[in-house]
């Protein structure tokens, strides 16, 4: 139930931030937060990661509602012992669905968080679903890393 919670807390903080997006700021306005290094820019993306995929959107929908049940089916199948891997997938879930709504209300992904200079990479505009999928995604090949030390021990 509290990985649900936390599914949860993410799609509320991605929703709410990309509604301020959207309300307070005009497309392609940015404000600094760190100069030359972090901004909030209002952008949209009607594709995947870097834009691909643009315009299929029945593609994505038929896609997230079939990740969003694996991961419900797989966290339901899951001992209450594997914290790591139900965390993973709550963020999962929750970045899932929260651009699962912007591609069903809006028919594009609102982005903000723009990374400058990055080891000289100017990193791709993203939101809190978008982060949410990632470090979900880093935790499930952590998972998987520990999990096959500890089958090796066995």
């Amino acid at each position: 139930m509290y990985y649900y919670i936390l599914a949860l807390i993410v799609i509320l903080m991605d929703q709410v931030t990309k509604w301020m997006i959207v309300t307070k700021m005009e497309y392609g306005d940015h404000l600094p937060v760190i100069e030359n290094f972090l901004y909030i820019t209002s952008h949209r993306n009607r594709g995947a990661a870097w834009g691909i995929l643009e315009g299929q959107l029945w593609f994505f929908y038929i896609v997230t509602t079939i990740v969003i049940i694996g991961i419900i089916y797989y966290m339901k199948k899951l001992p209450q012992t594997q914290v790591l891997i139900r965390v993973a997938l709550a963020l999962m879930l929750g970045g899932a669905v929260g651009n699962f709504i912007d591609r069903l209300f809006r028919k594009e992904v609102v982005d903000f968080i723009n990374f400058t200079n990055i080891f000289s990479y100017d990193y791709p505009i993203f939101n809190i679903a978008d982060a949410a999928l990632v470090v979900g995604v880093i935790l499930v090949i952590i998972h998987t890393l520990l999990d096959g030390r500890e089958k090796e021990k066995n």
